[in-house]
């Protein structure tokens, strides 16, 4: 049995209507409705949105003057700054294909990535870009500073024509992007994902969260019309204001950080680093209406004073991806913004970005620890997570299958992968998930961080909330120590509260382990300054469990 829920936004179809359109038309519509409305800033530095359609016309056409469009690979090896939307949409204008690098991969990482995919051009900015020496890339573009006998990236750019290319796109066939999974869990591998994938995505979630619906402008550029009320979505078209630290070349920040608030009409201002006192002042001086991010930024939010008394009352919506949020968190959230709406979404790039929601209007019923139901067009179903065969009950645990418009066509250049994660149209995510009687799904965990203990499934999602309800513990991650007798022994890793310097691990571990079955307790605790978390503000795992080696 799959659900797609029969849980939509009031007065909205059940059903969206995709156009088909390439990902650079998205932001032609909406710099022909929003024109001079600032859609990114960064320090003293703007965009409007007819000056990023502009530049990324002329990115296109200096990519083409370059020999490169259809069918070639332009990675990103770029933090967030505005020089990244010029260059993505440029890249996509031009037919070619968008790979996003992080800034911060290894030397070694980043070089075997470019080759796996490819890459023909690469643009970068002045503090990495030696880390591009050696990988054999034809074309690098820097942005700022620019050392003698690098190219520019603002001069390839200022002197081209600024209207865009002629291209001939299979919306569903040709690449919008090809991205790269985070490897929290293993390698990497480059995920394929078409302009139609990349559409379906980024309206799915624009009208969920918006209340609106797909159209066209008078020459055909998709846009997306507000129908819902302003009581149910307070925060109309091209009035959205909010800070965003999600790194684009993540898919959450590819889409809902970026296509997401282009559609929008949304204005979002971009900071180096977080730093959660100056988070804080921008949020109440900009009057932000939106507050989105993972896990690991609202429990530094949480943690500063400033965040309980400043004046936020602007904030309408408060959005989390990447990683649950732990249920003590959502509490504390829902305490202090008690008139916005909270919603977490589930994801991975396997899926462009997103599969679920929870509803986005005020009226919408949330469920703690839930990240939603199934957006427009997605079917979720739960597999017995041992690969058996069938579906698992509603409220039983199992691995979450995804399918829908929004899914990859594959991983690239590994077949073998592809075939044992697409079956039948069904993307197998790895994800231990359960769905309820209304259809809203819950994270268990990583089907790769479940433990067995003699033969029992353990799931460190569990004993981390519980955890991370102790007011003696700031953050918590569990992994299993490989012990042959019974398999895995769940370990801690935790960073104490403040205040509480002087906590004992006997203590956490006799708190936690009275609350779950015996084959479920915590063997050991350990504290850390820190739980290591990606980019995109998942745990690493992984290299916590290389910690136990």
């Amino acid at each position: 049995m799959s659900i797609t829920t029969t849980l939509r936004p009031p007065g909205l179809p059940a059903s969206l209507s995709y156009p088909d359109s390439p990902v650079g038309s998205l932001l032609a519509g909406s710099a022909r409705r929003f024109g001079d409305r600032t859609v990114f800033q960064h320090g003293d530095e703007r965009l409007s949105f007819a000056e990023l359609w502009r530049d990324s016309c002329r990115f296109a056409n200096a990519l083409h003057a370059r020999g490169i469009g259809k069918g070639d690979v332009v990675a990103l090896h770029l933090p967030n700054r505005l020089a990244f939307p010029v260059a993505y949409y440029g890249t996509l204008l031009a037919g070619a294909t968008f790979s996003p690098a992080n800034p911060l991969l290894p030397p070694r990482e980043l070089a075997t990535q470019l080759a796996d995919c490819g890459a023909v051009a690469v643009v970068t900015y002045g503090p990495v870009a030696k880390a591009l020496e050696g990988t054999g890339v034809p074309t690098v573009l820097v942005h700022r500073p620019v050392e003698r006998g690098q190219i520019d990236f603002d001069e390839f750019v200022a002197g081209a024509p600024d209207h865009p290319p002629s291209v001939d796109l299979d919306v569903h066939r040709d690449l919008a992007h090809l991205s790269y999974t985070g490897g929290t869990t293993g390698r990497s591998k480059g995920v394929r994902l078409t302009h139609r994938n990349v559409v379906v995505n980024t309206l799915q979630y624009a009208c969920w969260g918006s209340g609106a619906v797909p159209a066209t402008d008078d020459v055909g550029n998709p846009v997306i019309d507000q129908i819902g009320t302003e009581s149910e979505w307070p925060v109309r078209l091209g009035t959205g204001i909010g800070i965003t630290l999600t790194p684009w070349f993540h898919a959450m920040g590819t889409i809902g950080a970026l296509n997401v608030i282009v559609l929008n009409g949304g204005t979002t201002v971009l900071h180096d680093r977080f730093d959660p006192l100056t988070y804080v002042t921008d949020a109440e001086r900009l009057r932000v209406t939106t507050i989105g991010g993972a896990p690991a930024l609202f429990a530094a939010l949480l943690a500063v004073p400033e965040f309980h008394t400043s004046d936020l009352s602007s904030v309408r919506t408060i959005t989390s991806g990447a990683a649950p949020l732990a249920h003590e968190m959502l509490s504390a959230l829902g305490e202090r913004f008690p008139d916005a709406v909270i919603a977490e979404g589930y994801g991975l790039t396997e899926v462009t970005m997103g599969a679920t929601l929870s509803p986005t209007w005020r009226s919408g019923v949330r469920k703690l620890g839930s990240v939603g139901v199934p957006t427009f067009d997605t079917e979720v179903r739960i597999v017995p997570a041992d690969g058996g065969d069938g579906t698992v009950a509603q409220n039983l645990p199992g691995e979450v299958c995804v399918r829908g418009p929004q899914v990859m066509q594959g991983y690239h250049l590994r077949p073998d992968e592809t075939a044992a994660t697409l079956v039948d149209g069904w993307l197998h995510t790895g994800d231990i998930g359960v769905l309820d009687d209304d259809g809203y799904l819950s994270i268990v965990d990583r089907k790769k961080d479940m433990l067995l203990y003699k033969g029992y499934n353990v799931y460190p999602r569990e004993l981390e909330e519980l955890l991370i309800a102790l007011p003696e513990v700031a953050a918590a991650a569990v992994v299993g120590r490989k012990a042959p007798e019974v398999g895995e022994l769940p370990v801690a890793f935790v960073v104490r509260a403040p205040g509480h310097e002087q906590a004992e691990p006997d203590a956490l571990l006799e708190a936690v382990n009275a609350q779950v079955v015996p084959y479920k307790r915590l063997r050991e605790l350990r504290f850390v300054e820190a739980i290591p978390v990606s980019a995109a503000g998942k745990v690493l795992k992984r290299d916590l469990r290389n910690q136990l080696t």
